[in-house]
C-alpha cells in the first residue's frame, strides 16, 4: 500500500536526486581541468565512500553532505569515460546514450509506481547479477574482453540497472520512505541512474565502433 511516509517524503528523494545528477554533471565539467595522476586517487576514495554508506545505511546516517560529495566526486571520475567515447564514437553518441538512459529511467520509474506488485523478489536476484558483473569487469582489468563479449557485457549491464531502478522506485512505493531516509535513496537512485548511463554509453560506443 503507498503509505502516508511515502507520499510525503517520495518527492523529497526525487528532487535530491536531480540534484545530485546536476552535481554530478559540475563534478564532470571539473574533470576536464583535473591531472590524470588524480583520477585514479579519487576513483579509490569514491569506491571507499560507497563501501561506507553500505554500512552507515544501517545506521541510517548517510546525509545530504555525503550525497552531494559523493555525487562531486563520481562525477570526476566519469568525465574520462564520456570523454573517450566522445572522442572515439562522437558526441552524438553521447548525447544520445544520456537521452536513452533518461528515457528509460523515466519509464522504469513510472511502471514501478503504478504498478500494483510488490518486486522486492527482485532484489536477491539483482544482487547476485550485480557481483556477477563486478568479478568480470575485474575479470576485464587483466584479460580484455572481446568487443562482442564487452558488448554482451553493457547489455547485461544495461538489464541489471534497469531492474534496480524497477526495485528501488517499487521499493519506496511500498514500504514509505522516511525523512532520514531520503538522502540514502536518492543516492541508490543516482547510481542506478549512472550505472545505467555508463553500460548504455559503452554499449552505443561498441555498436558506433563496428560501424
Amino acid at each position: 500500500m503507498y503509505s502516508q511516509v511515502a507520499h510525503n517524503y517520495m518527492p523529497s528523494v526525487l528532487r535530491s536526486f536531480a540534484l545530485s545528477l546536476a552535481v554530478s554533471v559540475v563534478g564532470m565539467g571539473v574533470g576536464m581541468f583535473i591531472p590524470p595522476a588524480l583520477f585514479l586517487p579519487l576513483a579509490i576514495l569514491e569506491l571507499v565512500m560507497l563501501i561506507g554508506a553500505f554500512f552507515l545505511r544501517k545506521r541510517k546516517a548517510v546525509g545530504y553532505a555525503f550525497l552531494f560529495i559523493f555525487a562531486f566526486i563520481s562525477g570526476i571520475t566519469t568525465y574520462p569515460i564520456v570523454a573517450y567515447y566522445a572522442a572515439s564514437a562522437g558526441t552524438n553518441v553521447v548525447l544520445m546514450a544520456g537521452v536513452t538512459t533518461t528515457v528509460i529511467f523515466g519509464s522504469l520509474s513510472l511502471y514501478a509506481t503504478k504498478t500494483k506488485r510488490d518486486l522486492s523478489f527482485l532484489g536477491g536476484m539483482l544482487m547476485a547479477a550485480l557481483l556477477a558483473l563486478i568479478v568480470i569487469g575485474i575479470f576485464n582489468i587483466f584479460s580484455p574482453l572481446s568487443s562482442a563479449a564487452m558488448l554482451v557485457y553493457s547489455f547485461i549491464g544495461i538489464l541489471v540497472f534497469s531492474g534496480f531502478v524497477l526495485f528501488d522506485v517499487n521499493r519506496m512505493k511500498q514500504y514509505g520512505v522516511s525523512a532520514e531516509d531520503v538522502p540514502l535513496m536518492a543516492l541508490n537512485l543516482y547510481l542506478d541512474f549512472l550505472n545505467l548511463f555508463i553500460n548504455v554509453l559503452r554499449f552505443f560506443g561498441i555498436l558506433s565502433s563496428d560501424d
